[in-house]
């Protein structure tokens, strides 16, 4: 009835009092949630590593994050009491000068500052080429690792794209040596995807396809190498959510079987494997997962916290995380998404959701104690199906068929498809894809990782181009793919073929990089800019090393703030200065501004800096002056210093 008479106002009401009852009920849910999960009988822990800040933001926002933003969650991030947030790293430190315009170490330094040490802060380096794409001397490395613990870094999660140990080595030395802990990550990636048309043409060309590479025994052998290297934990770390859940069971298993540190995994959604590989991870023993807040959860980003914390309530399991401050970091998270939806890659926000006061429906509960069951059983199978169902209820997007059709990494996918639509010339996506494998194999099968994922896919395209176009097949190489071909990047997983390497680099033989080679980048003097350099500290000109094509224009336009802000300041202070003098020349008596001049004039021929005062006021010059004083400075006037 309300309704039909006043339909604006009741429509109001109604809805404020509904509101008012959810919220109600959401309170009484909170209380008894709240006691059913102090309830549980806790038989051991399982420690999370937060990514929402720099992995998160990276996968589903390509970095643009600003400061302003983050600083809003970080009281709430302190008191949520993760075991470790990772902040820094990866595409941070580039993007946060070439698209912010904000310094990479103070973003650092102000996060250390808020969460001090509830969490290990985290960042990811790339072995010799730390957060840049080539590699870099012993002296750069050592001062990258030096800075970064000096400006609050407390786990620098280190791997490289070869899986080359020998890479890592000294950023383990130096991230010790400065205080930090080590934590050493295995890439995981995949075999080459052969057709039957390719392998029957290689086996009548003569040249053997390589067997299988990238098994158990390879990834356990790697990290047994790294903790020799004196590993404080190791990570298996699959970028492009590739590892099926039952592999990331097996290869949890054997780890925490033979080695003495402990074990994280870190997985990516993209293809539809990420929740029920983190899953069997836990159900395997894993020490530490990977995890990012519900609104920067899912598709390219790693699962979701909120949905781990479930699992982990369900197998008993304490992850030590306040939830009431997960809470609010999800609620801002919400907001700050929708003030960055212009770099947001799927639009697609999950579902409302209060780990703290809401209910699963009975049959998304259920699937919770089904999973489980299946991952225990080591079901893979069924246990996707019901993961993906899960995921669905959450609305997180579904699984990318595309990529894991290709079993390559997401990220690597959209930037050949984006480099040939440049070119309009979409439609060869099929023939890269299927080039991809062999490009790789020449190559000595790299794993698909940053760098050399991007490095192969670009090459993949080169390829395909040359071909479209007439040309001999690699007409057009890429200097980081001459690169790697020649040896600088380090050890394959397979020996490159000598004229292979040949026809690539012009030379048989591996060359490793040369350090002696490397020439760090000029640091001028800014003269337009008061005579300082580029960069003033070592923090700066360890951005000019990595990042000389970002940092350079970066800085200077630093300096150029800088100058102009010393230079508005003095010209405010001798403004000041001046405002105050003739304050206090108005404040003085006429009668003692007389005697003043006249005391000028007497003792210093009317050069002194009273009577100069006297003589610029022009807006006082007549009231000041009087009659009898002009009489007075006539009289004077033959014997002054002021007649020339």
């Amino acid at each position: 009835m309300l309704l039909e008479l006043f339909p604006l106002v009741a429509k109001g009401y109604l809805e404020g009092k509904r509101k008012a009852e959810f919220e109600a009920q959401r309170e009484v849910n909170r209380k008894k949630i709240a006691a059913e999960r102090a309830a549980i009988k806790r038989t051991g822990k399982l420690k999370i590593r937060d990514l929402t800040l720099r992995d998160g933001q990276q996968s589903l926002f390509a970095t643009r994050v600003p400061q302003a933003e983050i600083e809003k969650v970080l009281p709430m991030y302190k008191d949520a009491n993760f075991y470790a947030m990772e902040v820094w790293g990866g595409a941070i430190p580039d993007s946060v000068m070439r698209y912010l315009n904000e310094d990479p170490w103070h973003r650092l330094e102000s996060i250390k500052e808020v969460i001090g040490d509830v969490s290990y802060l985290t960042a990811l380096s790339r072995g010799r080429n730390l957060f840049g794409y080539s590699p870099y001397p012993e002296s750069v490395i050592e001062g990258f690792n030096r800075n970064a613990v000096k400006s609050g870094l407390g786990i620098m999660r280190i791997f490289d794209c070869l899986n080359d140990v020998k890479n890592m080595e000294t950023t383990i030395k130096y991230m010790k040596e400065a205080g930090g802990i080590a934590d050493c990550a295995v890439c995981y990636t995949v075999d080459p995807k052969f057709t039957g048309k390719q392998r029957w043409k290689a086996l009548l060309s003569g040249k053997r396809l390589p067997k299988k590479i990238f098994d158990v025994d390879y990834f356990l052998n790697k990290a047994k190498q790294m903790q020799a290297l004196g590993a404080d934990m190791i990570t298996v770390k699959d970028m492009a959510g590739l590892i099926p859940p039952s592999l990331s069971g097996k290869i949890i298993r054997r780890m925490k079987s033979e080695l003495n540190v402990p074990i994280d995994f870190h997985t990516h959604c993209t293809p539809g494997y990420g929740l029920g590989a983190v899953l069997m991870a836990i159900v395997n023993g894993v020490d530490i997962v990977d995890t990012n807040i519900l609104n920067f959860a899912g598709g390219p980003a790693a699962p979701a916290f909120e949905i781990i914390q479930i699992f982990a309530d369900k197998l008993g399991l304490d992850t030590g995380v306040n939830l009431d401050a997960v809470v609010k970091i999800n609620a801002e998270l919400k907001g700050i998404r929708s003030r960055i939806a212009e770099f947001d890659s799927y639009k697609m926000f999950p579902l409302e959701f209060d780990i703290t006061a809401d209910y699963l429906p009975k049959e998304i509960d259920a699937l919770f104690d089904k999973a489980i069951e299946l991952a225990k059983a080591d079901k893979e199978a069924e246990l996707l199906d019901v993961c993906n169902a899960i995921d669905k209820f959450f609305n997180f997007p579904a699984p990318n068929e595309e990529v894991k059709a290709a079993e390559i990494p997401g990220g690597m996918y959209t930037n050949m498809l984006a480099q040939l639509k440049g070119l309009g010339l979409e439609d060869l996506l099929p023939t890269v894809l299927l080039k991809v494998p062999e490009v790789r194999v020449a190559a000595g099968c790299p794993p698909l990782v940053t760098p050399s994922s991007q490095i192969i896919g670009v090459q993949a395209v080169n390829y395909v181009l040359d071909v479209n176009s007439g040309k001999a097949p690699y007409t057009n190489v890429n200097n980081q793919f001459f690169n790697l071909v020649k040896g600088e990047y380090g050890e394959t997983p397979i020996e490159i073929d000598p004229e292979y390497r040949q026809k690539i680099c012009g030379q048989r033989d591996a060359t490793a990089f040369d350090v002696s080679k490397y020439k760090s980048p000029e640091n001028p003097i800014l003269e337009e800019f008061g005579g300082v350099k580029l960069a003033e500290n070592e923090k700066e000109m360890l951005l000019l090393e990595l990042f000389p094509t970002v940092a350079g224009p970066f800085l200077k336009n630093r300096k150029a703030d800088a100058y102009y802000a010393k230079v508005e300041a003095e010209e405010a202070e001798k403004q000041r200065i001046e405002d105050e003098k003739k304050a206090a020349y108005k404040a003085i008596p006429a009668e003692e501004k007389q005697a003043m001049l006249l005391r000028g004039l007497y003792s210093l021929g009317g050069t002194s800096e009273e009577a100069a005062g006297e003589i610029t006021q022009p807006e006082e010059k007549e009231s000041r002056l009087d009659l009898k004083t002009k009489e007075m400075l006539n009289r004077m006037k033959p014997k002054s210093k002021l007649v020339g």
